[in-house]
């Protein structure tokens, strides 16, 4: 009988914990690339944020659902909550200039993923990592994944409260914990204090959301909590439980969630169907099962939740100039577009935190910087000194808002190049609609699986391929009027589909579309609600078009996404 994918990825996984083989790394830095078994190349380098890199070309380059590898790879640094010092930041920036070619990403999980990493170098990348305090472990492969939170924590004027220690003692208790080495798949969790959600809780498999009760006359901070959420193929925002959860309960919580997770067998079936959120979608449990068996593993009973306050925000970026809780101070956060960062820009930015701030950093979800503790009478003189360098803490909607994948210039699993088509979209719409003055979320994601969260975008474009004159070209499938928050809702696959030199013209259409006929006060969001496919279809092609299908694929679903 021939093994399944699954099958397949389960033995490796029983035969060998990952992270028990580091002498064998180092054996493979000695031996180089040609040593490398294939079980460590396609699963086991996975556990310590390294996985292969394409040749450019992405999935059409290859066969079986996968593009072809190069000997060099993506190394991926966890960056718990995003707290970053400058000692750090200056590290990535020697390691990405040394051993990456300087390229370097800010992901959508506050990250920062290297490129062109070799085998012979990777030992010397992980111990220069480990001597500043940061490591890879966990940053991919079928364990929790970095632990995202409010970047501005301990920080943010209006936040509930401060999580990042709670989030910090998460990532310490399940990262390159043994216990959790071996889940079905990848594992996610956000744990925020800030009222804004800006990491993202209704994607996380685990979404933890600060809120106040009143218990006894006394107020007290916990949290409430959702469970299974998650993009790729088959979007799912993550199912409210009927729970408060006390400060002290957090990490029996997410312990007991993990576990649940890990022992759930039929999640270990079908590879493209191992996340949590297929408890829900495929296997019939309702969030009240899920409580019951979380309450049963825990031993003990959460209280019942407390009404929340969605956030209505559209960006959860943190970009601009802020004031802190901490009288006289502020934070200011610089868009980074696309993600894409130089070693000279880290260099520059750790600078410049430790001369006009503590040198305290903070990546986000939106692949954005921010430096914090800024005396506010030294801000706009920062603010100006990033500018310089590329980093603007002020933009344009387009350039604020855009978000895009790894794509084809490294991905092996991207249909269509990314980064820089994404730096051409923003000057061509900024150009195109200068005056432009809404909030949008305009986000690139290079295939299907949604590494670029194109669900949850107000415009957010799908890589596709399309024939012109007998060559395969790279096309964008249109899907509008995604959104988190007060108004969560995934993203509408509208039928629309054009080559990837035809996306300006079309979002330029669209958007002239909302200014002439959206309603007084009237934002994107309701816009796109209130008109149909059809409508929002005519309005991107200019004309009435029939609906092009997706064309979903019927291939693998990656063990390693961005972030």
């Amino acid at each position: 009988m021939t093994e399944t994918k699954a099958q397949k990825s389960e033995r490796l996984k029983r035969a060998l914990n990952p992270w028990e083989g580091l002498a064998e790394i180092r054996r493979f830095a000695r031996e180089g690339f040609d040593s490398i078994p294939p079980e460590w190349i396609g699963t086991y380098f996975r556990w310590w944020g390294v996985y292969t890199q394409g040749d450019g070309a992405g999935v059409v380059g290859g066969q079986g659902g996968q593009g072809r590898a190069l000997p060099f790879f993506m190394l991926r640094i966890r960056i718990p909550n995003g707290l970053l010092q400058s000692a750090q930041l200056r590290t990535i920036a020697k390691l990405t200039r040394l051993y990456a070619r300087g390229a370097a990403d800010l992901t959508v999980r506050q990250n920062i993923q290297l490129h062109w990493v070799t085998i012979e170098a990777l030992p010397d990348v992980l111990e220069e990592l480990w001597r500043v305090g940061l490591n890879t472990t966990g940053a991919c492969g079928d364990v929790t994944r970095n632990i995202t939170g409010c970047p501005v924590a301990g920080v943010d004027a209006d936040e509930i409260c401060d999580a990042s220690p709670l989030a910090l003692e998460a990532d310490r208790m399940l990262a390159g914990n043994a216990e959790f080495y071996n889940l079905p798949r990848k594992f996610k969790i956000s744990i925020t204090g800030c009222r804004v959600w800006c990491p993202y809780p209704e994607i996380n498999d685990v979404g933890l959301t600060a809120i106040q009760r009143v218990i006894h006359g006394k107020p007290e901070i916990g949290f409430a909590l959702r469970v299974g959420g998650g993009l790729s193929t088959e979007p799912y925002l993550g199912a409210p439980l009927n729970a408060f959860v006390r400060w002290n309960q957090v990490l029996p919580v997410i312990k007991g969630i993990a576990e649940l997770f890990r022992d759930s067998e039929p999640l270990r079936e079908h590879r493209e169907r191992a996340r949590l959120k297929f408890l829900f979608l495929r296997h019939g449990w309702t969030p009240s099962d899920f409580h019951k068996d979380l309450e049963r593993r825990i031993g003990f009973q959460l209280d019942p939740a407390e009404p929340e306050h969605a956030p209505a925000d559209v960006y959860r970026d943190h970009v601009g100039i802020h004031p802190q809780k901490q009288s006289g101070y502020c934070y200011v956060g610089s868009a980074v577009l696309r993600g894409r960062i130089t070693p000279e820009q880290m260099d520059a930015a750790a600078d410049l935190a430790d001369r006009f701030a503590s040198g305290e950093l903070r990546t986000t979800n939106m692949q954005n910087l921010l430096i914090v503790n800024v005396p506010r009478l030294r801000a706009d003189e920062l603010a100006q000194e990033l500018g310089a360098i590329g980093l603007p803490v002020s933009g344009s909607p387009f350039f604020r808002g855009a978000i895009a994948c790894s794509g084809s210039e490294f991905c092996k699993l991207a249909i269509t190049e990314t980064k820089t088509f994404s730096r051409w979209l923003v000057e061509e719409l900024e150009e195109r609609l200068p005056g432009f003055d809404q909030h949008l979320k305009l986000h690139v994601t290079g295939c299907p699986n949604s590494c670029g969260q194109h669900w949850i975008a107000d415009i957010g474009i799908e890589g596709k391929k399309m024939k012109v004159n007998g060559q395969m070209m790279d096309a964008y499938y249109f899907c509008l009027g995604g959104a988190v928050g007060l108004h969560q809702s995934i993203a509408r696959p509208v039928g629309y589909r054009c080559l990837a030199t035809e996306v300006p013209e079309a979002i330029e259409r669209l958007l002239r579309s909302y200014l002439a006929l959206g309603d007084a006060g009237e934002n994107l969001r309701h816009f796109f609600a209130r008109h149909s496919d059809a409508e929002l279809r005519d309005y991107l092609a200019g004309q009435t078009v029939d609906a092009v299908v997706r064309d979903l694929p019927e291939g693998r679903v990656p063990s390693s996404v961005e972030g």
